[in-house]
């Protein structure tokens, strides 16, 4: 028992979850930077200058808040913002992108300065931001399985792997999971680099240009995008799990990482949802207050991601999509589960989550902004109006 209590703070599970975080979070969207590059003109050299900016704000970003504030803060770029401006740069120069990054950067600051953000989050009632949650999440584990068609000898051995772990050693079920995916498909040779490594270079300083034009037509709609999709369910992630974390000082400090290095191709330094929550699984650690150290590994792994110029994150992304979407919603299935309890558990707020849910689920686009956004307000009118009728 005395041996068990001292090997309590610290696990090997954290270590892990960390890594699954990193991986999950370059390979499941590293491409989406790529497009959002080449239409920002960018060339192979500049592009892996991003990666490199990106991996360093995410390592510096993770590895600070989650010390400074115990709680398992990990950060992320914006995903959805990132596809926003794969279609949206399209005869925009290089130097007006680099614009468009400052601006929109500041005006995160300015939200996480003024408190106007912190204010937004604490109207939304615990059920709903849960049931957003679980509507993000469901796509992930959907995914998991939907694998069984496209792989069945990958997905299926991964799948029985991580069932068979968790009857054994239910703590290390997402390595033995990781490890047995890793081995079929290296013995099958299905890793494939798409660039060459030698094409990464650290990142350079672009002179930003400036039209109202492009700052209107695709900074403030980015900047919606980033906040509503990234921000809103990265804060919701975190209070979803017990913690209570301190909102202004959140976006204040992303947003200034990001808004330092938008010159080299920083676009977006966001409070992670879908990863933050492998470091916050019980699979990481059995006590939350020590959850923390998983998002702060992840921070390690980031940074050594940034430090290499780019050529990790490459190498993330040669692995088999197959892979990466068994992987991640395995990792997620327990989030997903407590997610879903917590947005059912109160009667009074049922009705309303479930909107949230179907509609965060659904993957709707309206006005530019996403399904996690129009969830999240519809499931917030929806209580209101139920509130009210409760009254009477």
């Amino acid at each position: 028992m005395a041996l068990a209590q001292r090997e309590q703070p610290f696990s090997f599970t954290l270590i892990i979850a960390g890594f699954v975080a990193t991986l999950v979070g370059y390979a499941s969207s590293a491409a989406i930077v790529f497009q959002a590059a080449e239409a920002a003109g960018a060339t192979p050299q500049q592009i892996g200058g991003w990666l490199t900016a990106l991996g360093l704000a995410m390592g510096i970003s993770s590895l600070g808040l989650s010390i400074w504030y115990r709680q398992p803060i990990l950060t992320a770029w914006s995903t959805p913002g990132a596809a926003m401006l794969a279609t949206s740069l399209h005869g925009v120069t290089l130097s007006q992108t680099i614009g468009i990054f400052l601006f929109t950067n500041a005006l995160i600051v300015l939200c996480g300065v003024t408190g106007l953000f912190a204010r937004l989050m604490k109207v939304v009632p615990q059920a709903i931001t849960a049931a957003m949650l679980a509507g993000i999440l469901l796509r992930f584990g959907l995914e998991a399985f939907a694998a069984l068609q496209v792989d069945l000898a990958l997905c299926g051995t991964m799948c029985v792997s991580w069932l068979l772990a968790r009857c054994l050693l239910p703590r290390y079920a997402i390595i033995i999971t990781l490890l047995a995916g890793l081995m079929l498909a290296l013995a099958r040779g299905d890793l494939h680099i798409a660039q060459p490594l030698m094409t990464l270079r650290w990142p350079e300083a672009v002179m930003p240009g400036f039209s109202l034009a492009s700052l209107l037509g695709v900074g403030l709609p980015y900047f919606l995008v980033t906040m509503a999709s990234q921000n809103a369910p990265g804060i919701a992630t975190l209070q979803a799990h017990g913690y209570q974390p301190p909102v202004s000082s959140l976006i204040s400090w992303t947003g200034l990482i990001a808004l330092l290095l938008s010159p080299f191709g920083g676009f977006s330094v966001c409070i992670a949802a879908i990863t933050a929550a492998i470091c916050m699984s019980d699979e990481a650690h059995p006590d939350k207050k020590r959850r923390w150290i998983a998002s702060a590994i992840a921070g390690l792994f980031y940074l050594l991601a940034g430090l290499s110029g780019g050529a990790v994150a490459l190498l993330l992304t040669a692995l088999p999509p197959t892979l990466i979407h068994t992987l991640a919603g395995l990792a997620l299935l327990g989030t997903l589960t407590g997610s879903i309890q917590r947005a059912l558990e109160q009667e009074n707020s049922r009705d309303a989550a479930m909107i949230t849910f179907l509609i965060t689920a659904s993957g709707i686009t309206l006005a530019g902004i996403g399904a996690a956004f129009w969830g999240l307000f519809a499931g917030a009118v929806a209580w209101r109006l139920l509130s009210l009728r409760r009254r009477d």
